[in-house]
């Protein structure tokens, strides 16, 4: 809209309410990071914007219906499914093993998470498997202090089981070492810091990788602070809450605890791991087995071993990178054939890896493309660069209706925002969000 004023942008979403990523994945003692939403607001208020929520595609709309009434559509729908660990009895029902990504959807209020139950009751200590921004993130909700915690815009059903939570120690293992760990300073230091928590970690371990790869490290300047942060924190010493890094470690088996009535779900007791050596170059390092193996007892696991994105219809997909394939945004055909008007932005783009600031940049290349595009005269949807008669989410929105789908609008979420932020006043925080779609919806009946 910036480079070209004239043109006319709409955006569906499956859920009523706008924001994605950063409302539903954004830690909610993180609230300096939602302040993107700030910019999003510039852009939903211009005239030229139209949000159209709770519309989900490849159901209640196709590519086709798309194609027909648009010049170029660009697919940003991130990765909704969590890598599997292939596992012993990863697929057998046992009680309070989460994804990651649905216990931090549970907490912020996710929808399709909002029944999710975890029991913090139970047991004494969790164990997170990986160990990215993510792992611990879950990891601080769990240790994080419970007046702070509900300043913030956690829903109150989360809120109310982790003030009854026993958790006291996190452990957060990894199948490489320290070296090779994907959690960012920032993050690193917001666990070292938490008050009353103590941080373990093996020491010998750490301390030889860091001698022998002083020269490497010492030219890797975010990897030299977060040594330097780790090196700090072997010297928080005191509290009693813990957490702890361990390394070279790879889950081999979930076990759950002996249940004679089997109409009862069964509890995890522990996990098995076997232990690694790490062979190869610092920058490729390889986990290899010693046949050594470890159990580590717990009640709650929560796996954190990356997401990938899932094929929608009508799109190509590569399912060894869980990617739409694309040059700079543009989406490949399975010929490498560039196809005209079609366009990928985000972790479907590249994979789910990054900040939000990392994301933007790769949506800036995404539109950048699309302006060269137009710049060159390039074929879009329709046989000309653009056509006049495409009429957009104004043809659109009526045949949603007729198929029986309530489109959400913006001035729709404002409703849904303001009712929101009402019950969060009542709570001395930010918001309270809902839960569920149909009680979003229901406010557009009052």
């Amino acid at each position: 809209m910036k480079e070209y004023p004239s043109t006319l942008v709409d955006m569906y979403e499956a859920l009523p309410i706008p924001f994605g990523l950063v409302r539903y994945g954004v830690a909610p003692d993180h609230p300096e990071v939602k302040n993107v939403q700030n910019r999003f607001e510039e852009v939903a208020n211009d005239s030229r914007y139209t949000f159209i929520g709770n519309v989900k595609y490849g159901e209640d709309l196709t590519l086709k219906d798309l194609k027909s009434q648009y010049d170029a559509i660009v697919f940003s729908y991130g990765a909704s499914q969590e890598k599997s660990l292939g596992i012993k009895n990863e697929n057998e029902y046992i009680k309070n093993i989460f994804s990651a990504r649905a216990f931090v959807g549970w907490y912020n209020g996710l929808p399709q998470y909002r029944d999710l139950e975890p029991d913090l009751t139970c047991t004494d200590t969790a164990v997170v498997i990986g160990q990215g921004n993510v792992a611990l993130d879950v990891s601080r909700i769990l240790l994080m202090d419970i007046v702070e915690l509900s300043k913030t815009d956690i829903t109150e059903y989360a809120l109310e089981k982790l003030r009854n939570n026993r958790i006291k120690n996190v452990i957060i293992v990894g199948r490489r070492g320290p070296l090779q760990v994907s959690f960012t300073a920032k993050e690193l230091r917001e666990m070292i810091n938490l008050p009353n928590t103590k941080f373990h970690t093996d020491s010998e371990l750490l301390k030889n990788e860091l001698s022998t790869n002083i020269e490497i490290i010492s030219k890797d300047r975010p990897l030299k602070r977060l040594m330097q942060i780790l090196e700090k924190g072997m010297y928080h010493t005191s509290g009693y809450k813990s957490w702890s890094l361990k390394f070279l470690r790879s889950p081999h088996e979930f076990i759950a605890h002996e249940n004679d009535d089997p109409s009862r779900p069964k509890y995890v007791r522990a996990v098995r791991f076997q232990i690694n050596r790490l062979e190869g170059p610092l920058e490729n390092r390889v986990a290899v087995p010693t046949g050594e193996m470890e159990e580590i007892e717990t009640g709650l696991v929560l796996k954190s071993v990356g997401y990938r994105s899932i094929p929608l219809e009508g799109l190509p997909f590569d399912e060894n990178k869980g990617i739409v394939p694309n040059y700079k945004g543009k989406i490949l055909d399975n010929d490498n054939n560039e196809q005209p008007g079609l366009y990928v932005a985000g972790w479907l783009k590249r994979g789910p890896q990054g900040v939000i600031a990392t994301t933007m940049n790769d949506a800036y290349e995404t539109a950048e493309v699309i302006v060269s595009d137009i710049k060159q005269n390039k074929s879009m949807l329709s046989t000309d660069t653009f056509n006049a008669t495409k009429q957009g989410s104004k043809a659109i929105i009526p045949i949603l209706h007729q198929r029986g789908i309530r489109t959400v609008s913006y001035e729709d979420w404002k409703k849904i925002e303001e009712r929101e932020n009402e019950a969060g006043r009542a709570k001395n925080k930010p918001r309270e969000k809902f839960g569920r779609v149909e009680d979003a919806m229901r406010v557009l009946d009052t």
